[in-house]
């Protein structure tokens, strides 16, 4: 997730490009965003065969989902990249702010935990884990298709995740550290994503280890 504004770095990193993303083959890369003057702002470990949907040079640029329109020309955007924190749930207002800004195949991904893992019993009954996720839900009904990165939470023993979580979460995480057999838990992230317009795309380009991210175009959005 980006928290400042700047341009794409790639260093140590070899790509294949694949349709509209670029899959990195070697290990040890890294992805970098730097500030108008060059100073490194942020930085991303990459491995073998993350797929990034950026390519060395794009710019990044943040805007808030929620105040519209966004400070973006219309048509100029390749990916829009919301974390967590944006599209909960989906409206149509933002939506069109979506379409008017993507180029005419651009992409919109949004990024929210999936549940069904161990970290979902450490946070109860949220819409994400459930009502989102459901083909009548707000995303697979409204045009987004779903990808699912399943992901952990590790730990050196499992006295210092049981330790981690009783004094992170309480109770819940006490009664879920009792539970593990290995030092670690399981997360699962969903992905979901959509063309502009909600068209089918003919070729789905999500994956893990990489950085939200764009194309070649301006500016992707991180909320």
């Amino acid at each position: 997730e980006a928290r400042n504004e700047g341009t794409v770095r790639l260093t140590n990193v070899n790509v294949v490009k694949k349709g509209n993303h670029w899959v990195v083959m070697n290990r040890q890369g890294e992805l970098s965003l730097v500030d108008d003057i060059g100073r490194p702002r942020e930085h991303y470990g990459l491995q073998y065969g993350a797929r990034l949907m950026v390519e060395d040079g794009a710019r990044v640029t943040a805007v808030d989902v929620g105040k519209r329109p966004w400070p973006v020309p219309s048509g100029s955007i390749d990916t829009i990249v919301s974390v967590w924190s944006g599209f909960r749930g989906v409206d149509q207002p933002s939506l069109d702010e979506v379409d008017r800004v993507l180029r005419p195949d651009g992409r919109l991904l949004v990024v929210h935990d999936y549940g069904r893992d161990d970290v979902s019993r450490l946070r109860g009954d949220l819409p994400e884990y459930g009502a989102w996720s459901r083909r009548d839900g707000p995303f697979l009904s409204g045009g987004f298709r779903v990808r699912v990165i399943h992901c952990f939470w590790t730990f050196d023993g499992l006295a210092e995740a049981r330790d981690f979580l009783e004094s992170a979460f309480g109770p819940a995480g006490r009664d879920v550290g009792s539970t593990l057999k290995r030092p670690r838990l399981s997360y699962n992230v969903a992905i979901y994503h959509r063309t502009r317009g909600g068209e089918e795309h003919p070729e789905v380009a999500v994956g893990a280890g990489a950085a939200g991210a764009t194309g070649a175009g301006v500016a992707p959005l991180f909320a």
